[in-house]
């Protein structure tokens, strides 16, 4: 039997094929799970839509923008009637206006540092409060995307990184909070993937070039490398594993230089 059969998780942050939430979205239909989907706008609806003909005819999909008021609260709400209780929740959003992503972090605005902070950290707890009722007691898995940046100071990254160090001390508060109520919550600080997101990070190319170049494997990661690990984390392998910041890059973290 496939490890996620039987299993319900919701995905958010998928936009195309090159996202990484699609990787996931991929491994764990692979291993048997039933999913969910969001899209933030009707903009994006049709290509989500296109997305989930290729996963099978149950899965469910509904708009929900973290930014506006009340859309998680709705969301959940509509999932809980029409899909049942969740066994795990995948939070892949970011958000960072593309001024804020090169130049000097000092110049950095309070509207760009504000808005980078809801759409890529706070979320993660907006959308926990809201799955809460519907994963307590029920051994559930939480995880978010980070990213290297979090942790040292990458060219360019800028106002994302502080929002990705938020996310990560989010991931151990809420590990600490919905422990008790059988949840678990983890990070996965995946190593560079040309995203649409990431291509909006100045210079880009060069940081895929460096990891390839320096990363012990000497290759960048794929979206599938972040799936199967994602896919793990939200599986009964890792019930004992909460709290923490799990590295799919290759091995470049590890590096001095």
């Amino acid at each position: 039997m496939a490890l996620m059969t039987g299993k319900k998780v919701a995905i958010f942050g998928i936009a195309n094929k090159r996202s990484i939430a699609w990787g996931i979205a991929q491994a764990l239909h692979r291993e048997g799970a039933r999913l969910a989907l969001n899209f933030q706008n009707e903009r994006m609806e049709e290509p989500v839509r296109k997305l989930a003909a290729d996963l099978p005819q149950d899965t469910w999909l509904g708009p929900c923008d973290v930014t506006v008021p009340g859309d998680i609260e709705r969301y959940f709400e509509r999932l809980g009637a029409e899909f049942g209780p969740l066994d795990g929740l995948v939070h892949s959003i970011a958000f960072a206006r593309r001024e804020e992503l090169g130049g000097d972090f000092v110049d950095t605005s309070w509207d760009g540092y504000q808005l980078a902070q809801q759409v890529s950290a706070w979320s993660l707890i907006g959308l926990c409060r809201g799955a809460l009722p519907l994963m307590a007691g029920r051994n559930a898995s939480v995880i978010c995307l980070s990213y290297y940046g979090a942790e040292k100071v990458v060219p360019n990254y800028n106002v994302m990184g502080v929002a990705k160090a938020s996310l990560e001390a989010n991931t151990r508060y809420l590990a600490s909070d919905l422990g008790p109520k059988g949840v678990r919550v983890n990070a996965i600080s995946a190593g560079p993937i040309k995203t649409l997101s990431a291509m909006g990070v100045a210079d880009f190319n060069s940081i895929l070039d460096t990891m390839a170049q320096k990363a012990p494997l000497r290759r960048n990661v794929d979206q599938a490398d972040v799936g199967n690990a994602a896919m793990f984390l939200l599986s009964p392998l890792a019930r004992g594993i909460t709290g923490q910041t799990i590295y799919v890059d290759a091995g470049y973290s590890i590096m001095g230089v």
